[in-house]
């Protein structure tokens, strides 16, 4: 018997959802691969969008930091459980992305309108803005109602 696709079609309602989760996002969870023992690794991270693009700023002090310059791939959870409930039905996206480092300087006014306490380290030399370009996600809208984007689907979320 074929295996059931668990997966529906990207729908305006999953894009919206999408947008949301993106959008409204302050904070993350970043999964990379420790380079010391090549075992998973989570961390919270700060996360804004600046254009359509999700980023982070990361201190070279921090162990993800090393872990993203020797391997880029990672992934970023998002999306926290409501106040009441079961935390499985909220909704979360899990981004796997491609981590590059970017011209902090350049983008200084774009992240500090959105990351406002982080004038107090931003010029700090060992923090450097990192660019998440997504490669693909999973968005769970809840029970039965989870969808496979593409870069895609989520540039046309944001559009």
């Amino acid at each position: 018997m074929p295996k059931q696709d668990p997966f529906r079609p990207v729908d305006d309602t999953a894009l919206a959802l999408a947008r949301d989760l993106l959008r409204g996002a302050a904070h993350g969870a970043l999964g990379v691969i420790d380079p010391e023992t090549g075992a998973p690794m989570v961390s919270r991270i700060a996360f804004a969008l600046i254009g359509r693009t999700p980023h982070t700023l990361i201190s070279d002090l921090s162990h993800h930091s090393a872990a993203l310059r020797a391997n880029p791939d990672a992934s970023v959870l998002l999306g926290e459980p409501g106040p009441k409930g079961d935390p499985l039905t909220h909704p979360r996206l899990t981004l796997q992305v491609s981590a590059e480092p970017v011209d902090k300087a350049a983008l200084r006014a774009d992240w500090l309108a959105a990351c406002p306490k982080a004038q107090l380290y931003y010029d700090f030399a060992d923090f450097n803005l990192v660019q998440l370009r997504p490669l693909s996600a999973l968005l769970n809208g809840g029970f039965g109602k989870a969808y496979r984007l593409t870069p895609g689907d989520l540039h046309r979320a944001l559009a």
